[in-house]
């Protein structure tokens, strides 16, 4: 049987802590590590008295003192819940909130970090066993038996032009006309939109992301000083009703949007449905994003239309990149869009970091090339194929409800019933990576909502721990009866 100092991870040098100390320590670490972020609640007293095998005084008491220190703050007949830093309180007006700091940092620092990818069910990247290093390998072998005078040079502003070329010939494949002229290579998709957002975006703009969406860009576009407006989803893709009255209220400056695959939903545009965003483009005049990251995951035979190839690259920018069928850290992303576009685009990278490292541009020419990448992304598919239902199955079976059920794509999106960013901090204590709903919203609105990715959801323990936290947190939300049935 654990005792309550097992149950509670102290500090180094801590052992003479007594357990209020403990515990007092051990939630300053998880909101200064931000694992429980501000505004959030914190377990109930009777919740967390259990968990951690102490009595419901070391927790009061623990928590009091959180209070004192300024970590904690309580409300009457609600609960403790962690207090905004700095002293600002939480504004309640609109525009306020949509100029709140959007706060990423744990799940990217954590994503970064773990070692075990079935730990990481909210992980967005494929695990390692399931990737090709010797594909890898081999592209470097070949470069390495090439003179060294080729890497003597500086680069270009839009990257390795064989690689560009290469590009090219994939966007034909996909009815999508660009010149070499009209692609910048990138750091990835996140400074593809680091540089749209510095070339298009000022201060007060309104850009309409998707509610939920990637929620590494909200950072971005915040930082630039956007009003970031959420554009809801529905099982069947993007709410275009929803969207035409935001664009009618805001007259945004850009529309950003996964056309395949969409993160975290997994839904894709239908052709009315690109239809209909290019003509509020047209109509509004406002720039659309297009962002295929999940291009390679979509099998050919997939229904699903890319805005892209019916504009051709007029209003619509399109983004692509590998990182999630080779490895996250090659950083090789790509810009399509119109060749006055592809210039200024060009000069702003130059501006901010040079040239890329033409060395990664090398290194994807040839496995680009090489005549085996192609065979390696089906067995990717088939793969995420053979686990998709079953990572459904599994979470039905725990409680949750899913969005939808998408016939490609790594993501499932599921609704636990339950505050997700509790359900993560829980996650985060018993060993597993989660990622709670709130991080999707450009404006970190709490919700039930989770992202899974199914190829992280193999560990024999996850089942268990999702069922038995959905069924504990359902019983706690009863209130306690009496015989008679009066609330006690």
């Amino acid at each position: 049987m654990s005792t309550a100092l097992d149950q509670i991870p102290a500090p180094h040098g801590a052992s003479s802590l007594t357990l209020v100390e403990q515990l007092v320590q051990w939630a300053r670490r998880r909101i200064e590590e931000r694992v429980f972020r501000s505004g959030m609640r914190m377990p109930s007293i009777r919740k967390l008295a259990q968990d951690k095998g102490v009595s419901r005084f070391t927790v009061v008491e623990a928590y009091e003192r959180l209070v004192a220190q300024g970590y904690l703050e309580s409300r009457r007949g609600s609960g403790f819940y962690v207090r905004e830093r700095g002293g600002a309180q939480p504004s309640t007006a609109p525009a306020a909130a949509a100029q709140r700091p959007i706060d990423v940092v744990w799940l990217v620092r954590n994503t970064l970090n773990t070692g075990a990818p079935e730990k990481g069910p909210g992980l967005g990247y494929l695990p390692n066993a399931w990737l090709d290093g010797e594909l890898m390998v081999s592209a470097l072998r070949t470069l390495a038996r090439q003179s060294g005078g080729q890497w003597l040079g500086a680069g270009t502003a839009q990257g390795f032009l064989p690689l560009r070329q290469q590009l090219q010939t994939r966007l034909e494949e996909l009815e999508i006309g660009a010149s070499p002229e009209q692609i910048v290579l990138t750091s990835g998709i996140t400074q593809a939109i680091d540089l749209i957002a510095r070339l298009y975006v000022q201060a007060g703009d309104a850009v309409i992301v998707g509610d939920p969406a990637w929620f590494q860009m909200f950072g971005r576009f915040a930082a630039q000083g956007a009003r970031l407006v959420g554009m809801p989803y529905t099982p069947a893709g993007p709410d275009l009703d929803a969207l035409e009255e935001l664009v009618k209220t805001w007259r945004p400056k850009m529309l950003v949007i996964n056309s395949v695959l969409q993160n975290p939903t997994g839904t894709s545009l239908s052709p009315a449905q690109a239809f209909r965003i290019l003509r509020l483009a047209e109509e509004y005049d406002f720039v659309v994003v297009e962002d295929d990251i999940y291009c390679d995951l979509c099998p050919p035979s997939h229904p699903v239309t890319r805005l892209a190839t019916l504009d051709q690259l007029g209003r619509v920018i399109y983004l692509g990149s590998f990182s999630k069928t080779l490895t996250g850290n090659l950083r090789v992303g790509f810009v399509a869009c119109a060749p006055e576009v592809a210039q200024a685009i060009a000069d702003q990278k130059v501006l901010i970091g040079m040239a890329t490292p033409e060395l990664n541009e090398r290194l994807l020419y040839k496995i680009l090339t090489e005549g085996h990448y192609r065979r390696y992304v089906e067995r990717l598919r088939a793969r995420l194929d053979g686990v998709r239902d079953q990572a459904a199955r599994m979470l039905e079976q725990a409680g949750f409800s899913l969005f939808s059920m998408p016939a490609s794509g790594m993501f499932l999106w599921a609704d636990a019933g339950v505050d997700a960013d509790a359900f993560a901090a829980a996650g985060q204590e018993a060993g597993f990576l989660l990622a709670p709903g709130s991080l999707f919203s450009p404006h970190q609105s709490p919700t039930t909502w989770m992202r899974f990715n199914v190829a992280n959801c193999g560990d024999p323990a996850l089942p268990g721990f999702l069922a038995d936290y959905i069924e504990a947190q359902h019983r706690f939300a009863r209130p306690l009866k009496g015989p008679a049935g009066v609330p006690i």
